[in-house]
């Protein structure tokens, strides 16, 4: 039988469900258009606009964003898209590791509502089905204006429908959600979201508390990446080639290269799987 597609409802009907299934959230607000999740939740913070945690989500971005700034196309009803904002306070020297602590959690959040295992995580966080790329997901911080910690906003895009034309038109394989609920839909639009809030709320509380090192063996369990052969590539220049082996304390990738075990930082490294 044909897969449905999921279908988002209205802006303000999602609003409704979705704040009907996060009660503990001070803010929660959806909207047609706006130019990106983040940096709406970014500027809002910066205004110190009240207490935590935040959502935003959009039907459309008309200036979303991935890793390293690069523009990330959409178009309406096609992505799940929505942002939350967090108060974190961490030394600066961990901050990097919510970037792979955002991933592990959204994988882990939809591997609870859609029961396969074949949802997994590519360092530092892009959410796959199995090798093709179902969610993207982004993780900012700015130093809270009181001085007192950081707000981090966590954005996610899950893509709907339209895998095909996106391998097509990409040149690589990206997966939607049509394909991991498989021969029935029973999931709503406002349950993703409020799955990967509640994980992320969870995870970034646990990581105050326990630092990156309570989330390896979780990272494991999910990781795409695991024992295969890797290229580390940074703007077009292949700085380590090895075996990926698993992530640090810190969040960081180890990559086990002839030279020994290197660990590569979250930014504007790209890692690829060797064919």
């Amino acid at each position: 039988m044909p897969v449905q597609a999921l279908d988002l409802p209205a802006p303000d009907a999602l609003q409704r469900a979705v704040q009907a299934r996060l009660p503990g959230f001070a803010h929660v607000q959806w909207v047609a258009s706006t130019g990106s999740t983040n940096a709406d939740l970014l500027a809002r913070a910066r205004h110190g606009r009240g207490l935590k945690p935040w959502l935003l989500g959009a039907h459309l971005q008309e200036a979303g964003r991935g890793r390293a700034g690069r523009p990330w196309q959409n178009r309406s009803g096609a992505t799940l898209m929505f942002s939350c904002a967090f108060d974190v306070r961490l030394p600066p020297a961990q901050l990097p590791a919510l970037s792979p602590l955002a991933g592990l959690a959204a994988c882990e959040a939809l591997r609870r509502l859609s029961g396969h295992a074949g949802v997994c995580v590519k360092w530092p966080n892009d959410v796959q089905w199995h090798d093709a790329k179902l969610a993207g997901v982004l993780a900012e911080t700015t130093r809270n204006p009181d001085g007192d910690g950081y707000t981090v906003v966590i954005g996610m895009g899950v893509n709907l429908r339209d895998a095909d034309t996106l391998s097509a038109s990409l040149g690589r394989a990206i997966a939607d959600w049509t394909q991991v609920e498989g021969g029935g839909r029973v999931t709503e639009a406002a349950d993703i979201v409020q799955a990967a809030a509640l994980a992320w709320q969870q995870a970034v509380a646990d990581l105050e508390q326990q630092g990156f090192a309570a989330f390896v063996e979780r990272y494991a369990s999910a990781d795409a990446l695991a024992g295969r052969a890797v290229n580390v590539i940074d703007r077009g220049e292949v700085l380590h080639a090895g075996q990926a082996a698993g992530v640090d304390v810190m969040g960081r990738l180890r990559v086990r290269c002839d030279a020994g075990l290197v660990s590569v930082s979250a930014g504007e490294i790209s890692v690829r799987a060797q064919p």
